[in-house]
């Protein structure tokens, strides 16, 4: 099954649902289901993610490939939340390991009603809060039918953010090494131990 016979797979699902069920659950279930099922099709491999782009924050775009050289460690962000204090923590993991070769993306976004409601408060609030100097996107899904394409990706492999500050660390083939929950700090030893565990 290919990546385009995936999302094929995916949008008659969400057309197809049940009135009563959600949109999220739907696509939640159609997503564990491919993953599954992907362990007895060698035509379906989730080893490493498609050319992912993220719009950046500051404008343009954030080219996830052109980062394969080191680890990346992608969490979803939300500075309306109870774990906004990881950002001092997400800054500390950039400031550690950006010489070499590690890159921290914080993605923004509101699924759980916990985001601003402009990308450009977004930023200044971090800023200014939080001195964060680390790549930020844009305003982003990240769960649900319009999900950013990087996370329908990671739901076909069976991880979708629960709550915000969810991490998942790509190695420098692009390949998922780890997940965390939001209750996971970023300068944890168990975090720590994986990124160090991938440089050179």
């Amino acid at each position: 099954m290919s990546q385009n016979n995936i999302f094929y797979f995916l949008s008659v699902k969400l057309h197809q649902r049940p009135e009563h069920m959600p949109t999220f659950d739907l696509f939640r279930r159609s997503a564990l289901c491919l993953a599954a099922t992907s362990a007895f099709m060698p035509g379906l491999s989730f080893a490493a993610p498609p050319e992912f782009k993220f719009p950046s924050i500051d404008g343009g775009d954030i080219d996830l490939p052109g980062w394969r050289s080191g680890p990346v460690l992608v969490v979803s962000t939300a500075s309306l939340c109870g774990y906004v204090d990881q950002f001092n923590g997400l800054q500390e993991l950039h400031d550690r390991y950006a010489g070499q070769g590690t890159n921290v993306l914080a993605v923004p976004s509101d699924d759980f009603s916990q985001e601003q409601n402009l990308a450009e408060a977004v930023k200044s609030f971090c800023a200014t809060t939080f001195d964060l100097t680390l790549p930020m996107t844009d305003i982003r899904h990240v769960g649900g039918a319009e999900a950013q394409p990087f996370y329908v990706w990671l739901a076909a492999k069976g991880f979708v953010p629960q709550w915000n500050f969810n991490k998942v660390l790509l190695g420098p083939e692009g390949e998922v090494v780890a997940t965390w929950g939001g209750a996971t700090e970023p300068m944890s030893r168990d975090l720590t131990a994986r990124i160090e565990a991938l440089l050179p």
